[in-house]
């Protein structure tokens, strides 16, 4: 991601994304300890899908919502992207310092839907962010710099409570309760989000609309909420042959990492060490070994960021892509030929190759084919397509895991890098029209 003559700097792009890095440990500590959460709570394997609803609904409902609204933001001194990033991450904050906290079940899955809504508020606009102030030949290092944040705040994220125990010496709680060491990692997390975010704002300005009049115009046209939901409809109805294409490599994906997201974890814990319960101390050790995985993951996909752009010069964004999911597609399904946890961190490789593209690459390809005007809500409207198959996994795997898995973790695992591979073929029909045109 060398600076080109005349490109933008890199200490720009650094700080116009670095509150990724906060938004991350939200999604981290999430990601690698939701699911043992619920089963400290009592949860059992086929109930864990219905349980992480939250995360895919609340982003179908409100990232097309925050993107609409952002579109038709402007303050000389706030700007537009900039308030819902606040917003966002003071909510998200809250969230995470009470959410180790959960008493019951439920209540934990009521914060994990006040957490993730409260994250969409801040992390819709700093996609749009991106396209709003680069140019478009700069957007694929935009993107990737996004990746890099979005990787190196996971390492560290999911690694914490393993860090926790090994590192600080931090004592084992009792056995089947939310550990000490997952509290502490959320409450660093909740100072994070809130911190990197408020360096974004006030490091990075914004540009007001080319014509402030018009703008005020088509403000004034779309305002309300009924006039907002039939913009979105008429954008889905209208959106470009591209992002119909993508839509179904983005579902494929999607399905395949939330298998990850919702079984790594207890996979681990429950195959490779061999924990026979949420009781046994080599289950909280699996799942902190698991938040390292993730870390591990995460790590690889801040470094590999910087090689996606070249990557993607010498061959296309396409061929990076599919090349990148079938990487992460191998990563996974030899997870459940493993029985040395230190092997695991080689299948993480993989799986990291793979989430840097996904997290830059489809975004790279779309923004290029979106209307001037229309990124907030077409970035939103483009979520549908993460969230739709979460949504579907979440009402409808835990039959899947009941009846045809006979609830084994790691068969979920497995299943997750056959999706992984159905994206890498289906991404190879994608027309980049903006490539193409260069």
């Amino acid at each position: 991601m060398a600076q080109a003559t005349g490109s933008t700097k890199f200490s720009t792009i650094w700080n116009m994304s670095f509150g990724f890095l906060g938004i991350q440990f939200g999604w981290g500590l999430q990601m690698a300890n939701m699911s043992a959460i619920y089963e400290y709570l009592g949860a059992k394997p086929d109930q864990i899908p219905i349980l992480w609803l939250a995360a895919p609904l609340t982003g179908l409902i409100v990232q097309p919502i925050i993107g609409h609204l952002s579109d038709r933001t402007w303050s000389p001194r706030f700007g537009r992207r900039r308030p819902y990033f606040l917003i966002g991450a003071l909510l998200s904050s809250g969230a995470l310092i009470l959410m180790p906290n959960s008493s019951t079940l439920w209540m934990a899955a009521g914060l994990l839907w006040i957490l993730d809504a409260s994250i969409n508020i801040s992390m819709e606009p700093f996609r749009a962010f991106v396209a709003d102030l680069l140019p478009s030949k700069e957007r694929t290092r935009g993107f990737a710099m996004q990746s890099f944040f979005i990787g190196f705040g996971a390492v560290i994220a999911s690694a914490l409570p393993w860090m926790m125990t090994n590192w600080f010496g931090v004592a084992a709680s009792a056995p089947g309760t939310i550990p000490t060491t997952v509290r502490l990692s959320f409450y660093i997390g909740s100072a994070a989000f809130l911190g990197a975010v408020l360096y974004t704002i006030l490091t990075t300005a914004e540009k007001p609309p080319v014509d402030i009049a018009a703008f005020e115009k088509e403000k004034a046209r779309s305002a309300g909420l009924a006039a907002g939901v039939r913009e979105i409809i008429a954008a889905v109805r209208t959106m470009p042959d591209t992002m119909r294409e993508l839509a179904l490599v983005q579902i494929s994906t999607w399905l395949g990492l939330f298998c990850m997201w919702l079984y790594f974890g207890t996979a681990v814990a429950t195959s490779v060490f061999g924990a026979p319960d949420t009781s046994s101390p080599l289950y909280q050790k699996g799942v902190e070994w698991a938040g390292v995985c993730f870390g591990a993951y995460s790590l690889v996909c801040f470094v590999f960021a910087f090689l996606l752009p070249p990557l993607a010069h010498r061959t296309s964004r396409k061929v990076t892509h599919a090349l990148c999911l079938l990487a992460g597609s191998a990563g996974l399904i030899s997870v459940a030929f493993i029985t040395n946890p230190n092997m695991l961190l080689l299948s993480m490789v993989g799986v990291g190759i793979a989430w840097a593209s996904t997290l830059s690459m489809p975004y790279s390809i779309l923004a290029g084919s979106i209307p001037a005007g229309k990124t907030g809500v077409y970035m939103g409207i483009f979520n549908f397509f993460i969230v739709i198959p979460e949504i579907i996994a979440s009402l409808g795997f835990g039959w899947v895991m009941n009846h045809l898995l006979n609830n084994n973790r790691m068969a979920a695992v497995v299943a997750g890098g056959v999706f992984m591979a159905i994206a890498a073929l289906l991404v190879l029909r994608v027309h980049d029209h903006a490539e193409a045109a260069a």
